[in-house]
């Protein structure tokens, strides 16, 4: 129940990021283009338009998260989220590529900044706004343990690193350092790929089934708590998978071949309960139980 609550309120706040960093974006590019001439302007405008589409993304990949599984998707449509990061991050690739062709060309042939104070007043408040929204929304994630709204936090309060450099680099070119344009461009254009490919990394990761980092060390925790039941002379093997925020996996133990089904299914029920309040993201875990016998067998 607090799971789908904490969600419910994610999607919302993605919403709502989405609709405010787009009109942003439309705001300091206009200005950028049309008025003040500015790249790192018209680049901070840019990337809010694509953060916003991203927060955009991960929203619709939150609908699709809280479907319950069916036919089709037999264990859920965790994965929609780990598919709805990779998504994102694709597009903030590309748009890093637009924006450094942009920087690019004013370092070339810089030009001056017609009213730079004004743009960057106009930075500063997209500044402002971003990484109040992405601190929030960080803080948010450490409850939810969701990639997408890691990401999505990520990624405004990136927006927000970005207008602040758009800052500095206006203040600049109104003292005549017109390369700072330029210059904050490439920046803004380097902390979007650095993320973005983190991010696709990460997905990709989660999309094959891979268990390395957090999940690793959950398979060795969850071992070690089995074992410390006396009935269990050793964990063999434990199996996770990442779907989302939550983990899913199976593990074989060895006990004594004169133990009852009955018995075992008793010590089953304990050792999940125990590892579940340890480590609630775990959503399920099938133990299956085996003998020193099948053990030599295999």
């Amino acid at each position: 129940m607090a799971k789908s609550k904490l969600i419910k309120n994610a999607d919302k706040l993605a919403g709502y990021t989405a609709f405010i960093l787009i009109l942003l974006g439309i705001i300091q590019i206009f200005f950028g283009e049309f008025i003040s001439k500015s790249i790192a302007l018209t680049a901070n405008g840019i990337d809010c338009i694509g953060d916003g589409f991203v927060s955009a993304v991960v929203w619709i990949g939150l609908m699709y998260f809280k479907k319950p599984a069916d036919q089709r998707f037999n264990y859920g449509y965790y994965k929609m989220e780990n598919l709805a990061s990779g998504l994102a991050a694709v597009f903030m690739i590309a748009l890093a590529i637009f924006i450094s062709f942009r920087s690019f060309d004013q370092l070339i042939n810089p030009h001056p900044i017609e009213t730079p104070l004004i743009g960057a007043i106009l930075a500063l408040i997209a500044a402002i706004i971003a990484l109040s929204l992405g601190i929030y929304k960080y803080k948010k994630e450490k409850k939810s343990k969701m990639s997408s709204i890691r990401l999505e936090a990520f990624n405004t309060i990136k927006d927000g690193v970005a207008s602040s450099l758009t800052v500095i680099a206006l203040i600049l070119s109104s003292q005549g350092i017109y390369i700072a344009d330029g210059i904050a461009g490439f920046i803004i254009a380097g902390i979007i790929v650095t993320i973005g490919f983190a991010a696709i990394k990460e997905s990709s990761y989660m999309l094959i089934d891979a268990c390395n980092g957090e999940c690793i060390d959950i398979k060795t925790s969850i071992r070690q708590i089995a074992e410390e039941f006396k009935e269990i002379h050793i964990a063999h093997i434990v199996r996770l998978r990442k779907s989302g925020p939550i983990f899913q996996g199976e593990m074989e133990v060895e006990v004594h071949e004169d133990m009852k089904i009955k018995e075992f299914n008793i010590l089953k029920e304990d050792i999940i309960n125990k590892i579940k309040n340890i480590f609630p993201e775990i959503e399920s875990l099938t133990i299956t139980a085996i003998t020193k016998e099948k053990i030599i067998k295999k």
